[in-house]
C-alpha cells in the first residue's frame, strides 16, 4: 500500500528469455520483489527470443498484446525483469500508455522503502542518481513524479526533474558524505582489529532468515517479515560463545541475483563488512525450491567481495519445515532453524571451531608481583573473573597460545 494511494498498484511483469539466466526462476523473483515494493501482480509474460530487441525489448506482437492486456486489465504499471534502456521504456510506454520500470528501478525502489539509517538513505539515493542521470533524455511517462507509486519513492525523487549538471552536483555531494561514513567505517573496523574484537559477519540471500537469526542469538531486535529486504541497516551485536570468546556479530543486507552494480557500488562500505569479517556466517532458506541456487549467488558475490580466504559456515535454516535427508551435507555445513532455535548450539561449536585464534580457558593464582598478567589477559584475551585474595589474585580466562605460554605455570587446573 502506499502513502496516497487506497490500493496497490496492478502490475504485469515481462521477460525475454534469451538464454542469459533462468527466466522462470528470475520471474518467480520478481514477483516476490515485485509484492514486496506492494504491487499487485496480475499477469507475467515471457517471451523466448535470441535477444531482447534493442528498440522494444519484446517483439511487436508481444507489444500489441501487451497493450490489450494493460486495457483489459486495468494495469497500472510494467515490470520488466531486466534493465531497460531509455528508448524501451519509452516505446513501451507509448504503446502501453501504461508506466514502465525494470528491475533494477524495482528493488532501488524496495531499498528507499526499507532504508532508515542516514548512510542507508544516502546510499540508495546515490544508487538512485547514479541510475537516473542517462536516463534523463527521455522525459515520458517513466519520469513523471506526479503520480507517484513504485519506482518513484525515495530521498532522491524530488531531484530527479532537475537537469544534469544540478544531479552531477547533488551525485558529488552525497559521495563525498559516504566517503566520510565509509572512513568511519573503516576506522571503526581497524579499532575492532587492534582491540581484538573478533568479527562474525552474517550473509545470505534476502528472506533467509538472518534477521531472525541475528535476533535469536543475541535480541538484536532487528525487523523480522516474510518479504524481500525486510531489513536494510546493518547491525551489530555482542554474541559471547559457550567457551567464553566474545564475537561481534553482523547482520548484512541480503543478496539476490543479478544484484544491479549501482546497489553494489552504493553499497560497498555496508558489504565491506562482510569482507572483512574473521568468520562468514551464510543463511540460506533450505526449504526454498532453489537454495542451492542461492548458496551459488551468495558465493559469487562473496568471492567478489574478496572473501575467498575467509572461513565460511553454511547454515541451513528452516530445517524444521523440511525431510532433513534432503538437507545437503557440506563441510562447515549446519542445521538450524532459527525460529525454534534447533541445532542454534551446533552452529555456536562450528564458530567456534572456525576462530582465528584457537583460546584456552585457564583458571589462575597469580602473584601480586606478576599482576601485570591479569592486564595482558584482560587487553590481549578474555578475563572472566578475577578476586583478590591473601595468596594471590585468582583469575579466569581465555589466552591465545602466546599469552598462554607466560601464565601456564599459574594454573591451579586445566
Amino acid at each position: 500500500m502506499y502513502d496516497n494511494e487506497q490500493k496497490p498498484q496492478r502490475a504485469l511483469l515481462i521477460s525475454v528469455d534469451y538464454g542469459a539466466f533462468d527466466a522462470e526462476s528470475s520471474m518467480d523473483e520478481l514477483i516476490a520483489l515485485s509484492e514486496s515494493a506492494g504491487a499487485e501482480v496480475v499477469g507475467t509474460m515471457i517471451q523466448k527470443l535470441e535477444k531482447p530487441l534493442s528498440a522494444t525489448y519484446v517483439g511487436t506482437g508481444r507489444l500489441e498484446e501487451l497493450a490489450e492486456i494493460c486495457k483489459n486489465q486495468e494495469v497500472d504499471l510494467i515490470i520488466a525483469d531486466d534493465e531497460l534502456s531509455p528508448i524501451q521504456i519509452k516505446n513501451i510506454e507509448d504503446s502501453t500508455n501504461v508506466r514502465v520500470i525494470d528491475r533494477t528501478m524495482l528493488i532501488l525502489d524496495i531499498f528507499a522503502l526499507r532504508a532508515n539509517s542516514k548512510e542507508g538513505k544516502l546510499q540508495v539515493e546515490t544508487a538512485q542518481l547514479r541510475y537516473m542521470l542517462p536516463r534523463l533524455t527521455g522525459k515520458g511517462v517513466e519520469m513523471s513524479r506526479q503520480g507517484g507509486g513504485i519506482g518513484t519513492r525515495g530521498p532522491g525523487e524530488s531531484k530527479l526533474e532537475t537537469d544534469r549538471r544540478h544531479i552531477r552536483r547533488k551525485l558529488d555531494s552525497l559521495e563525498e558524505k559516504l566517503d566520510e561514513i565509509e572512513k568511519h567505517r573503516e576506522l571503526l573496523r581497524q579499532k575492532r582489529k587492534k582491540d581484538g574484537v573478533i568479527t562474525a559477519a552474517i550473509v545470505g540471500y534476502t528472506n533467509a532468515g538472518k534477521s531472525t537469526l541475528m535476533n535469536y542469538l543475541t535480541n538484536a531486535g532487528v525487523l523480522e517479515k516474510d518479504q524481500l529486504f525486510a531489513t536494510l541497516d546493518p547491525t551489530s551485536r555482542a554474541l559471547k560463545l559457550p567457551g567464553g570468546v566474545t564475537v561481534m556479530l553482523i547482520d548484512t543486507v541480503g543478496f539476490v541475483r543479478r544484484l544491479p552494480h549501482h546497489l553494489v557500488k552504493a553499497f560497498r562500505s555496508t558489504l565491506e563488512e562482510a569482507a572483512s569479517a574473521d568468520i562468514i556466517i551464510n543463511v540460506c532458506d533450505v526449504s526454498s525450491e532453489e537454495a542451492l541456487l542461492h548458496l551459488e549467488v551468495t558465493k559469487n558475490l562473496l568471492t567478489e567481495l574478496g572473501c575467498s580466504d575467509t572461513p565460511i559456515i553454511t547454515v541451513f535454516n528452516k530445517s524444521d519445515l523440511v525431510d532433513l535427508d534432503i538437507v545437503p551435507n557440506i563441510s562447515n555445513g549446519v542445521r538450524i532453524s532459527a525460529k525454534t532455535g534447533a541445532g542454534v548450539d551446533s552452529l555456536l561449536i562450528a564458530i567456534e571451531d572456525n576462530l582465528p585464534v584457537r583460546m584456552t580457558r585457564v583458571k589462575l593464582l597469580v602473584p601480586f608481583d606478576k599482576a601485570g598478567l591479569i592486564a595482558e589477559i584482560r587487553k590481549n584475551g578474555n578475563l572472566i573473573s578475577e578476586e583478590y585474595t591473601a595468596d594471590g589474585i585468582v583469575a579466569e580466562g581465555l589466552c591465545d597460545s602466546a599469552l598462554y605460554a607466560k601464565v601456564k605455570e599459574f594454573q591451579l587446573w586445566t
